[in-house]
C-alpha cells in the first residue's frame, strides 16, 4: 500500500470544483501476474481522473480469491480504512465489480463511499453523454446496475446525486420502489428500440444508394477521433482522456478513386466493459456489425496494446461484428523509433501504420480501404436505350456509383462494361455478368 501522486484536478466554468479524493484498490488472485494488476490499477486511475477525482492512495492485495463478504481480507479492510482516513480519501474505488453484499459491507466498514469499476465507468458515461440517445442509454445501464443493489434498503439512496458513482438518473427516480424502476427501464428500452429501428432504416437507405460504410473501433484513447477528424476534415472533440466520444459520428470520406464512403466513429472500448453498457449501447454498436469494413485503431505506442486488442475483440464478438472484414491500424507511430515500427510491422505484416496526428500513412490507408471495398463488386455489361428517360438516368447512376471500364454508343443504344457493387445489381437491371466475382464482403 502506498500513497500515489495526485493525477489532475477537474475544473468547471463558473466557480470552484469540489474534487473528490480517491483511494484505488486492486486484487491479485490465483495465477494472475502482479504486473497486470498494476497496469489495471493504473488504468483505473485514468478512469478516476476522467470522473473528476484525484487519486491519493493505491492498494494492491495478493490472495487466492476474493473474500465473498468483503472482497479483501478482513484484516486488509481494517488497514485500508486507516490508510484512507490518513489520506483523507472521500471515496474508495475497487478495480472489480462488487456484489451487492460486498458493496454494503465495505461501505459500512470503511465509512466512506465505495464505488466499483463498473459504477465508475457508468458515472463517466453519464458525465459525457450529450445527446438524448446517449443519455437514455446511460440511464438504462445505470438502472440495470443499481436495481439488484437496492434490495429494499434506503441507505444506498441517501447518497445519490452527490458525487462520483451517483450521476445520471438522480434521486427522484431511484428513491422509488423496484416496481417503478422496472417501469422506467421498460420506458427507456422502448425509446431505445425506436432509435434502433430508425438506425436500421438509415442503414438500409445507405445500402440502396451504394455508400459503403466503414466503422472505427478501438480501445478508449487509441486516437480514433483524431483519425476520424483527419479523414473527414471534421472537428469532433478529441482529447487525451478516456471516453471522450460517446455519441456516434458519421461523415463522408472521399477515396482516391473518386468513390465515397461513410465513416463512423464509435465509443471507445475498454477491458471489462460493463455488460449493462454493451446491452444499452447495442443500437449504436450495431452500426459496427453492419459495416462493410472495420478499421481497428490501435495505440502502437502503448505497451499494453495486446491486452487492448484482446478486449476490443471480445466486444466485437459480443455485438456480432466479429465476422465483418477488419483491418488493424496501428496509430501514433510518430511516438515509435524506426526499430519499434519495424517490429510492429513484422509482428503483423497486414497491418497499416499511421499517425493521425502528423498524417503519416494516411494515403496508403485510403488506398488499402479502396482496394478492400472494391472486392464487393462484380463486372457486368449493361445495355441501355438512351431515348428512354429511365435508362438515361441509369447511365448517370452508373457513372456515379460504379467504375465504368468501357462505354460504346450507337445511335440511341449504349453498351457499358462496369464494376458494380454486388448488392446494387438488382437496382439497375439489364446487367449481364462478364466475369466472375472478384471477391465478397465477408472475404
Amino acid at each position: 500500500m502506498s500513497a500515489a501522486r495526485p493525477t489532475s484536478a477537474s475544473a468547471t466554468v463558473g466557480g470552484p470544483t469540489l474534487v473528490e479524493r480517491a483511494a484505488l484498490v486492486g486484487l491479485v488472485t490465483g495465477g494472475a501476474r502482479r504486473v497486470d494488476a498494476e497496469h489495471s490499477l493504473e488504468e483505473l486511475g485514468g478512469l478516476a481522473d476522467a470522473a473528476g477525482a484525484r487519486v491519493v492512495l493505491r492498494v494492491l492485495q495478493d490472495r487466492p480469491k476474493p473474500d465473498p463478504a468483503t472482497f479483501l481480507g478482513s484484516g486488509k479492510v481494517e488497514v485500508l480504512a486507516h490508510a484512507a482516513a490518513e489520506a483523507d480519501a472521500d471515496l474508495v474505488i475497487f478495480d472489480n465489480e462488487l456484489s451487492p453484499a460486498q458493496l454494503r459491507e465495505l461501505s459500512k466498514r470503511l465509512d466512506r463511499t465505495v464505488v466499483d469499476r463498473t459504477q465508475l465507468i457508468l458515472d463517466i458515461f453519464a458525465k459525457r453523454a450529450r445527446t438524448r440517445e446517449g443519455k437514455l442509454q446511460v440511464e438504462l445501464a445505470q438502472l440495470r446496475y443499481l436495481l439488484p443493489r437496492l434490495v429494499g434498503s434506503r441507505e444506498a439512496l441517501s447518497r445519490l446525486g452527490g458525487g462520483i458513482g451517483t450521476r445520471g438518473p438522480g434521486e427522484t427516480k431511484l428513491e422509488a420502489d423496484r416496481r417503478r424502476i422496472r417501469v422506467r427501464m421498460k420506458t427507456l428500452q422502448d425509446e431505445i428500440d425506436i432509435v434502433r429501428r430508425r438506425r436500421a432504416q438509415l442503414r438500409e437507405r445507405r445500402h440502396k444508394v451504394d455508400v459503403p460504410t466503414v466503422a472505427l473501433v478501438g480501445y478508449t484513447n487509441a486516437g480514433k477521433t483524431t483519425f476520424f477528424n483527419r479523414l473527414t476534415r471534421a472537428d469532433a472533440a478529441a482529447s487525451n482522456a478516456l471516453f471522450v466520444t460517446l455519441d456516434p459520428l458519421v461523415r463522408r470520406v472521399d477515396l482516391p478513386d473518386r468513390r465515397e464512403l461513410l465513416l463512423s466513429d464509435t465509443v471507445g472500448f475498454i477491458d471489462r466493459l460493463p455488460h449493462t453498457l454493451v446491452a444499452a449501447f447495442r443500437a449504436t454498436l450495431e452500426e459496427t456489425a453492419d459495416a462493410d469494413l472495420v478499421l481497428h485503431v490501435i495505440d502502437a505506442s502503448n505497451p499494453e496494446r495486446e491486452r487492448h486488442v484482446a478486449a476490443v475483440t471480445r466486444v466485437l464478438e459480443e455485438v456480432g461484428a466479429i465476422q465483418v472484414p477488419r483491418v488493424e491500424v496501428y496509430n501514433k507511430i510518430d511516438r515509435l523509433s524506426p526499430d519499434e515500427r519495424r517490429r510492429v510491422q513484422e509482428a503483423d505484416p497486414s497491418a497499416l501504420l499511421i499517425s493521425a496526428h502528423t498524417g503519416a500513412g494516411i494515403d496508403d490507408l485510403l488506398d488499402s480501404v479502396a482496394a478492400r471495398l472494391a472486392l464487393d463488386q462484380e463486372r457486368v455489361t449493361v445495355e441501355l436505350d438512351l431515348a428512354n428517360a429511365v435508362h438515361a438516368d441509369r447511365l448517370a447512376w452508373l457513372y456515379r456509383h460504379a467504375t465504368v471500364h468501357s462505354h460504346a454508343t450507337m445511335g440511341d443504344r449504349a453498351t457499358l462494361e462496369a464494376d458494380v457493387p454486388r448488392r446494387l445489381l438488382p437496382l439497375i437491371g439489364l446487367a449481364t455478368p462478364v466475369a466472375k466475382k472478384t471477391g465478397s464482403r465477408r472475404a
